[in-house]
């Protein structure tokens, strides 16, 4: 189980940096985009905090 929970949180965590780059690329919705880039990076980062703590 910790295998499968730090692989998607890495790749949340990758997809949140992918979205950090896109929002600068795209004419229109940078701010949800760059906001939805840190959810991401925010969700893969409280999945180990709160899953893989034992």
């Amino acid at each position: 189980m910790n295998i499968v929970a730090f692989v998607v949180a890495f790749a949340i965590f990758v997809f949140g940096f992918w979205l950090f780059g896109l929002a600068f690329s795209v004419t229109s919705l940078m701010a949800p985009i760059f906001i939805g880039g840190i959810l991401c990076v925010a969700i893969a980062m409280a999945i180990p905090f709160h899953l893989l703590r034992d």
